[in-house]
């Protein structure tokens, strides 16, 4: 078995200390699709914005304001690269 370990950022406590946020800048190019479709950002919060963290592009990564994020994983979902996962508190 193969383990690969990517660097990233990481968020805790997202959706009212629900999930922990994590986004790999080894896998985000900095597209912004996660900004696009994130239903908070579409009701003109800022809840996934530009961190200064940069992707494998040398482009911006992103990162949520762990009080605005509900931790739905639209962000997750919609990641053309496979770059955010939400990870859910048991």
């Amino acid at each position: 078995m193969v383990e690969t370990t990517y660097k990233g950022i990481k968020v805790e406590g997202c959706g009212k200390g629900r999930a922990t946020w994590y986004l790999y800048t080894d896998l985000c190019k900095g597209c912004g699709l996660c900004i696009v479709k994130c239903p908070i950002n579409n009701k003109g919060e800022k809840c996934l914005n530009w961190s200064n963290e940069v992707g494998i592009y040398m482009t911006p990564a992103v990162q949520p304001d762990p009080n605005l994020c509900i931790a739905c994983g639209t962000c997750e979902m919609v990641c053309p690269d496979s770059a955010i996962r939400v990870e859910k508190n048991q």
